[in-house]
């Protein structure tokens, strides 16, 4: 089958002759990276500075308690939501869809969504996004909002390509 709008390999990044052994290996039981005060637990899969830029994967693990950021959109990066388990609602833009295991959403740069865990039971799933931006600032920066003047937290969501609809 041929694709209508054939799409090109970029040009090589790894240009040595043999290959080479560099795999990341992250056991499941590996603790998580950054805990919210909510329970949420993060665990940075993969980041932007670890990827060269290319990507970033979390799993996002939220407890019973309803959490997740209201619609909002980037400019500069794509994300994904692929739920592992649970119940998730997703924005996309029109509207509210609850998602389960094995679904999963896109969201090119400039789509307004949003996610929250309102199940009252856990739920999991993995954000993607690309390129890969350094989001973990950004993860690790929202729960200090409170403690920010109007101008800080303005340029704090400038500095994370976050815009709030």
């Amino acid at each position: 089958m041929t694709h209508p709008d054939p799409m090109t390999y970029p040009d090589p990044a790894y240009l040595g002759e043999g290959g080479e052994s560099s795999a990341t290996y992250r056991p499941d039981s590996t603790a998580p990276d950054y805990v919210y005060k909510n329970g949420t637990r993060v665990h940075y899969l993969a980041t932007g500075a670890s990827t060269n830029g290319r990507f970033g994967l979390y799993r996002w693990e939220m407890g019973p308690v309803p959490s997740g950021p209201s619609p909002h959109f980037h400019r500069s990066i794509s994300e994904s939501f692929y739920v592992l388990a649970g119940t998730v609602r997703i924005f996309d833009g029109a509207t509210w869809i609850d998602t389960r295991a094995g679904d999963w959403v896109h969201v090119p740069e400039g789509g307004v969504h949003g996610f929250r865990n309102e199940s009252g039971e856990p739920a999991s799933m993995l954000i993607h996004f690309s390129p890969g931006a350094p989001r973990e600032a950004y993860f690790e920066g929202t729960p200090h909002l409170a403690e920010m003047t109007d101008e800080e937290r303005v340029a704090f969501f400038l500095e994370h390509d976050t815009f709030w609809v």
